[in-house]
């Protein structure tokens, strides 16, 4: 038997999971909380304002204390850099479950890639064991600190072409043998995995079945809703074999509640976490409040850009390889969360030479409240957004929604 579930409860659950309701939280309080519920944070260089993890974090907990993020990376090693569903920082307590990746890859099996970069790999023991002896005898060191040559040099396109030791290092990172122990701006420095994790963490290698359950209940704690497809999208992307029968497990052990979304085709299931049955609860009888803010496009509520139209009719792509001309919104956009719903986007551009939020463009959805209070709302998330950059002022240019322009202009010119 399934619980209903209006579409609008199922919005509110899931953006309440992301620590996305609510007023923002005072200074220095939550964020290990909310690391552990997101389980990941998406690393992208692409910097048009900020990285994504900080743009992320923000979103949740406002003007957060870095430097307590940075303790957790790098001195108390609660969180390490590896592969979740992107490029990410995970929590160390994860390890075993993100090990199951690192003791099998590559796996020749899985696809041509694999089999040649295990082909690689294994003509150039040589140079593997040439950048791990560098590193025990002289620590933690960056791409360019190892003269190792390759007996087989990597011709690979894209970022890798020519670039022997960076697809070693790669390769030795997917393994778990090499960590990110630190940076040096924008630089990784590398070291052994075992030196950069903590003593206290139980490396006993799990079965699959058990990596895929554990994390498949971290994935809908995340999610808040979600149908089967969408955990095997989130959190270890595409790493959950045999999901179908444990799901079936899991609901029929009660840790999964099945539910009847709105709307939902008859086969379409979807569920609820039993953990989040209580604050479904008090979500179903009106006990909900919002917040305006703006997302990174990598954040990890919208991640998954058919949920995200699903969920929300929001249609969201990046639009940063397409060409400028052909952008319907802008190079780097930012969705606006007004409450319990996406009503529109931001194309913003730090000038950190000059300390300006540049703003390539705002615009709403057709639906998005066209009020002076809606205006105020995501002004007030624009200058929030240029105070946690450090810009001392915003400019905007002419692509404005006209249902808020004219009190959204005084609110960003600081008028208003």
């Amino acid at each position: 038997m399934s619980v209903p579930l209006r579409l609008q409860d199922a919005r509110r659950l899931a953006i309440s999971c992301q620590h996305l309701d609510g007023p923002v939280p005072s200074l220095g309080q939550g964020l290990r909380e909310v690391l552990r519920t997101l389980r990941c944070l998406q690393l992208d260089p692409i910097d048009v304002v900020a990285p994504s993890h900080r743009l992320v974090l923000w979103s949740r907990l406002g003007a957060y204390d870095e430097q307590e993020l940075a303790n957790l990376r790098w001195k108390e090693r609660w969180l390490f850099d590896y592969w979740a569903h992107a490029a990410s920082i995970v929590l160390s307590e994860d390890y075993q479950l993100h090990h199951g990746m690192m003791r099998r890859y590559p796996d020749a099996a899985q696809s041509v890639s694999m089999a040649r970069i295990d082909d690689w790999l294994r003509a150039n023991t040589d140079l593997r064991d040439a950048v791990l002896r560098r590193l025990a005898d002289a620590g933690p060191q960056p791409t360019d600190g190892f003269d190792a040559q390759a007996a087989v040099a990597w011709e690979g396109g894209g970022w890798s072409a020519g670039r022997t030791v960076e697809r070693m290092l790669d390769i030795l990172w997917n393994q778990g043998l090499v960590l990110v122990a630190g940076r040096t701006g924008k630089k990784r420095l590398w070291d052994l995995a075992d030196r950069c994790l903590p003593d206290r963490l139980d490396r006993t290698p799990l079965p699959d079945a058990e990596i895929v359950s554990r994390a498949a209940e971290h994935a809908l704690r995340a999610l808040g809703v979600g149908r089967r497809r969408d955990i095997e999208l989130h959190f270890i992307r595409s790493r959950y074999p045999g999901l179908r029968d444990i799901v079936a497990g899991l609901v029929a052990a009660g840790r999964f509640v099945p539910v009847a979304l709105e709307g939902a085709a008859a086969d379409e299931r979807w569920y609820v976490h039993t953990d989040r049955m209580p604050l479904l609860d008090r979500i179903v009888d009106g006990d909900w409040s919002g917040r305006t803010t703006l997302l990174s496009p990598f954040d990890n509520l919208i991640c998954d850009r058919d949920r995200t139209a699903r969920l929300w009719d929001f249609a969201f792509r990046t639009e940063m390889y397409v060409p400028a001309a052909k952008r319907e919104y802008g190079y780097y956009v930012l969705p606006i969360l007004d409450g319990d719903r996406l009503i529109g986007r931001v194309a913003p551009r730090l000038d950190r030479r000059r300390g300006v939020l540049e703003l390539e463009g705002v615009y709403a959805e057709p639906d998005a409240p066209a009020t002076r209070a809606a205006a105020e709302r995501v002004a007030q998330a624009i200058t929030g957004l240029a105070a946690f950059v450090g810009a001392r002022r915003i400019e905007h240019h002419d692509r404005l929604p006209a249902g808020w322009r004219e009190h959204l202009v005084p609110a960003l010119d600081g008028d208003g």
